[in-house]
């Protein structure tokens, strides 16, 4: 088995459908604030208050899942806005239990009633994304994600067993 194995994939989440309308609104109230500044000392607030929420509803509209592979332990950051960065989950191999497609009528035998579910795949349409379950402790962890072949095949080298295609 090959331990040094580094295998990197960035998937970017769909945008909601209301991302552009909230958008141009955001945009608009923010305009709107800046005319009031010009004219009212309470503008100001109003100003600032508008700047510091459209600066946050913008990163939150734009998602990137970054999955990380490296001698066996993934690692999936969510980057928000392109800017900031956040941690997911890091999972060992050792507490993988299967790989396998997100249909797969395999996943029901590890599925249970207290299995936590994180959605770490892009959420189109046409897209078959996989389920990683994970034991952290007495719970399990179900991952969906959309993994590159290089990241099945890193799996399929550190662990055959426990990958299902």
């Amino acid at each position: 088995m090959n331990q040094d194995t580094y295998v990197e994939w960035l998937v970017k989440r769909k945008e909601p459908a209301y991302a552009w309308p909230v958008r141009i609104v955001m945009g608009i109230l923010c305009i709107f604030s800046l005319l009031i500044a010009l004219t009212q000392v309470w503008g100001i607030l109003l100003l600032v208050a508008a700047g510091i929420g459209t600066f946050f509803l913008f990163q939150t509209l734009s998602i990137e899942y970054e999955y990380l592979f490296v001698d066996g332990t993934l690692s999936i950051d969510k980057i928000l806005g392109k800017a900031r960065r956040k941690k997911v989950i890091e999972c060992a191999k050792e507490d993988l239990l299967i790989v396998a497609p997100s249909d797969s009528f395999v996943l029901k035998d590890y599925e249970t009633k207290d299995s936590k579910l994180i959605d770490c795949s892009s959420g189109e349409k046409g897209k078959k994304p996989y389920a990683f379950i994970y034991k952290k402790g007495p719970q399990h962890i179900k991952l969906l994600l959309e993994p590159n072949d290089k990241l099945i095949q890193a799996y399929r080298n550190t662990s055959p067993s426990k990958v299902v295609l």
